[in-house]
């Protein structure tokens, strides 16, 4: 019998080996990098690759940004449990790259359905400054991201969550290049 997430260690070295199905989902705070390395995995390893967030608002038809001011976040988890459901009912076995958003991994109707589906979830982990530093770098929306002590607050809040996931990889200090290599490589597949 397969041990469940949450009663694996909370942080496995990121030299395991063996990728337990096909998807492997990345999940982190804002800023971890879970597109953009979710991106470069795909490439390196000729897989495809989905954003959760990009599923979702194609099904709802309005931007996360504005699920969230129009309707809430209860309303979002809504949404991004059933996209998610979705999503693993059409990959199956089959390769795929997933980056889940930040709040995703946190939910634990999530976690039961990644858990089920035996997806590799890989938790791409970072200093709160540095995560915070990152996503005022990008020109992205991202509803929850207030303040410096507001960030840090949500972030230590959610982090027991991520600590589930099978593998964790540091990126603090790492360029995109170097956490892709090291997340393949802790889950066996290099190409």
């Amino acid at each position: 019998m397969k041990p469940s997430i949450a009663s694996r260690p909370s942080v496995t070295p990121v030299t395991r080996r063996g990728a337990e199905s096909g998807v492997v989902c990345l999940v982190g705070f804002m800023g971890a990098g879970k597109t953009s390395v979710g991106k470069l995995l795909s490439r390196r390893l000729g897989w495809p690759f989905e954003d959760l967030d990009d599923r979702i608002e194609a099904r709802e038809g309005h931007s996360i940004a504005k699920i969230f001011r129009d309707s809430g976040e209860a309303e979002f988890r809504r949404a991004e449990h059933a996209a998610l459901r979705e999503l693993l009912s059409e990959a199956g076995d089959a390769a795929k790259i997933v980056a889940l958003g930040g709040g995703a991994f946190a939910q634990p109707e999530n976690l039961t359905l990644l858990e089920k589906s035996g997806a590799s979830v890989v938790f791409l982990d970072g200093t709160p400054e540095e995560l915070f530093r990152r996503c005022e770098l990008q020109a992205i929306s991202r509803p929850l991201r207030r303040d410096p002590v507001q960030f840090r607050d949500l972030y230590e809040q959610r982090r027991p969550s991520y600590m589930a996931a099978a593998w964790r990889v540091d990126t603090n200090g790492k360029d995109l290049e170097t956490v892709a290599a090291e997340v393949a490589g802790s889950l066996g597949l290099q190409p």
